[in-house]
């Protein structure tokens, strides 16, 4: 059974930092990456990443690809999953107006594809302003609502307290998103893509911001409930920002357990895959002794 492909959207209003993100997740993640973006004319990538440009394809340095997609986002998604080798994952940058679950949702009838969330960029500094034009509120609630995971960027360019209010105000727009606090958009690529464990990685979180998250290991004591599970991941309060990882379940096999935000899926796995599964959350607000109760838990 071939796995399916992650497509990550990356959404927000315009100057939030969206391309900033996507160029620090070329640099830092060591995963090959397409990212997919609406014109070559406006391209996000930093020019000292670009190996080679063609047609409709940029080489990036890591094995990675740029994509240009236009009216035809279904065709440039089927190019890209032709490659030979294959990305880890996609990421689609999505345009400052666009609504990102919408983007999302039109790519999930792809056959090979699995949506791995959305993760929205705001700028700390004038979001909640943006949010009070009565022209933009719409858009900047709809953007803000699809969000699995809010990347609140240019943390630096506003006070502690300034920050604080900015959280609390997106705290009650859209209760239950994890909101992760960012410079430059550098938050480590484990706690934004699906991307622990792989093979050929381990699950050890990487980046310049490694220093404001916690990383462990759920190992059950044995077969368990994953949907269960999944849901106290994403719901119980724990205070996660991802999850993944393989379980045995009780009827014998394995599953394939993910946890974006507060959403969650589960899914049948092939069977010999190492069991656990990879908790990553803010130091601030992720108390790995709140899992103890969920099976056995190794600090990475």
């Amino acid at each position: 059974m071939t796995p399916a492909l992650p497509v990550t959207v990356i959404g927000g209003y315009l100057g939030a930092g969206k391309t900033t993100l996507v160029n620090h997740l070329l640099r830092t993640s060591g995963l090959r990456l397409a990212v997919l973006v609406n014109e070559f004319g406006a391209l996000p990538i930093d020019s000292d990443l670009i190996e080679a440009e063609g047609d409709a394809l940029v080489s990036i340095a890591g094995g990675c690809v740029c994509c240009e997609y236009g009216d035809d986002l279904v065709g440039a998604v089927m190019q890209v999953m032709a490659l030979e080798p294959k990305p880890d994952h996609i990421l689609l940058e999505s345009s400052g107006v666009a609504i990102p679950g919408s983007i999302l949702a039109s790519l999930l009838f792809v056959d090979g594809l699995r949506g791995d969330g959305v993760v929205v960029v705001a700028d700390a500094a004038e979001i909640m302003n943006t949010a009070g034009n009565r022209y933009l509120a719409d858009t900047i609630e709809r953007q803000l609502a699809d969000a699995d995971i809010l990347v609140l960027n240019k943390a630096d360019l506003v006070d502690e307290a300034a920050l604080d209010s900015v959280r609390n105000w997106l705290g009650a727009q859209v209760p239950g998103t994890r909101i992760l606090p960012a410079v430059q958009g550098q938050v480590p690529h484990d706690a934004l893509l699906g991307s622990v464990p792989l093979p050929r990685r381990g699950h050890r979180i990487s980046g310049h911001a490694a220093g404001l998250f916690s990383s462990v290991v759920l190992h059950p004591s044995g077969p368990v409930d994953p949907v269960a599970l999944a849901t106290s991941l994403a719901e119980g309060g724990h205070g996660l920002v991802r999850a993944k990882g393989y379980v045995a379940n009780e009827a014998g096999g394995q599953t394939l357990i993910q946890v974006v935000g507060a959403r969650w899926t589960v899914e049948p796995a092939e069977p010999g895959h190492q069991t656990g599964v990879v908790c990553i959350g803010l130091k601030s607000g992720f108390d790995p002794g709140r899992l103890d109760g969920l099976g056995l838990v190794e600090a990475v």
